[in-house]
């Protein structure tokens, strides 16, 4: 059974001097550590932390007899973690430096290495012993303690030197408990909207993608000229002012809260998700016959895979059961009749060859993902049976499925849930 994992970083009390030294220590001696051991697996090839600790533990033991023995386990799993990501990047020539620098370092932590002490404290295991940390407990912390999650067995912990305090990443693990469900919802990602159908009703999220990430490419291309000229290519300015830019958060945002929507209105329903099986490379098969090197760039920045990870992420969470289906031909074919449907200009509405309706583009792609989940195409759960849509050949008539309700992003990100709006 598939489990979800959130990652609740909470903040200690400000600590005694005494003891925020004894924490400053630890934290030199694993910072050396880790260095030590990244300089080793980058120079003989090694990403495997069972290997590394193999061919190190010994030597990490007796260069550092004071600490307890499982912090080279942890300084292990760190530093292949490290070198892993530094031999990929160097492979694709995309590193400057023979070897990594290790700057700054969060404490990894196993089980024999801290334990909660009920829920308002930790107990750190150091090389002077055990101590007890007292953390501050925020709403979103307390909303995982009383929602079922458990605490994982492994943490991580920084040191905030200015504020004496220590930085604490606590990961809470959840079981799915998956039910039988009683419906479906599909979900089509799109370019610049996300549509899903629910009860017959489709429900079209407008999340303007192409102007978001086109303002970004256009903000991007004026810094990079302007500095490039004055300061050359590699100038540290134009980096610093380029990691300013907000493109990443911003879409992380959409992903999250149209996922959150989804999930919410499947969950409320006992419905299972449906989408899209698309490819490891959905993107490279998109762009195949493209030559527009600025709907290149839309198309990998659009993100579909990444939509579908945040509802997959947040179907973990509420137990919600995903399904695939086939998308070939989702947006091609009448729903009803089976047959073309014919688009002209460049429109997303198109004519049914056969019985002449108007359909959505979305809505189609939808209609015929509900049809092939209760038809079994690599779905899980039984056929429902019964009337699939609404068929009548009324041109997008107001209560028909093929006439979508627009919702602007302004209005549905400020939305929890689909049924609370």
């Amino acid at each position: 059974m598939a489990r979800a994992t959130r990652t609740v970083m909470v903040r200690s009390v400000k600590l005694p001097r005494k003891v925020f030294r004894l924490l400053v220590e630890l934290e030199g001696m694993y910072h050396n550590m880790v260095e030590q051991l990244v300089m080793y697996a980058v120079r003989n090839n090694i990403k495997s932390f069972t290997k590394l600790k193999a061919l190190k533990y010994r030597e990490m033991r007796r260069l550092y007899p004071q600490l307890p023995s499982h912090y080279v386990y942890t300084a292990c799993q760190d530093a292949s973690t490290r070198a892993k990501s530094f031999l990929r990047l160097k492979k694709l020539g995309l590193t400057q430096k023979e070897y990594p620098e290790v700057k700054r370092v969060s404490i990894w932590l196993d089980d024999h290495l801290w334990k909660p002490s009920g829920y308002t404290s930790i107990k750190v295991a150091t090389h002077k012993g055990w101590i007890v940390v007292e953390i501050e407990p925020h709403k979103q912390y307390w909303k995982y303690i009383n929602r079922g999650w458990r605490l994982a067995s492994e943490t991580k912990i920084k040191l905030d030197k200015r504020n004496r305090q220590l930085i604490i990443y606590l990961a809470f693990v959840k079981k799915d408990k998956e039910y039988k469900p009683k419906g479906y919802l599909p979900v089509d990602v799109n370019e610049n909207n996300v549509t899903i159908l629910v009860d017959g009703v489709a429900y079209l999220f407008e999340t303007n993608t192409e102007r978001l990430v086109l303002g970004y490419y256009y903000r991007r291309k004026r810094i990079q000229e302007k500095y490039d000229v004055v300061y050359g290519e590699k100038s540290r300015i134009k980096r610093k002012i380029l990691k300013k830019l907000r493109e990443r958060g911003r879409k992380l945002d959409i992903r999250w809260k149209i996922a959150n929507i989804i999930v919410r209105s499947a969950y409320n329903k006992q419905y299972a998700i449906v989408l899209e099986r698309f490819g490891r490379r959905v993107a490279n098969s998109m762009i195949a016959r493209i030559r527009d090197k600025q709907l290149r760039h839309r198309i990998f920045q659009a993100g579909f895979r990444g939509i579908q990870r945040a509802i997959e992420e947040k179907a973990r969470e509420y137990g919600v059961p995903v399904i695939y289906v086939n998308p070939k031909y989702t947006s091609k074919l009448c729903p009803v009749h089976g047959t073309p449907i014919i688009y002209s200009n460049g429109s997303r509405i198109g004519r049914c060859s056969k019985g002449g309706e108007l359909w959505h583009r979305d809505v189609v792609a939808i209609c015929n993902l509900l049809l092939r989940a209760r038809l079994g195409d690599g779905s899980n759960a039984p056929s429902l049976g019964g009337p699939t849509l609404d068929g009548r050949p009324v041109p997008l008539a107001s209560t028909a499925t093929h006439d979508p309700t627009r919702i602007p992003r302004e209005v549905w990100t400020r939305w929890k849930s689909l049924e609370a709006a």
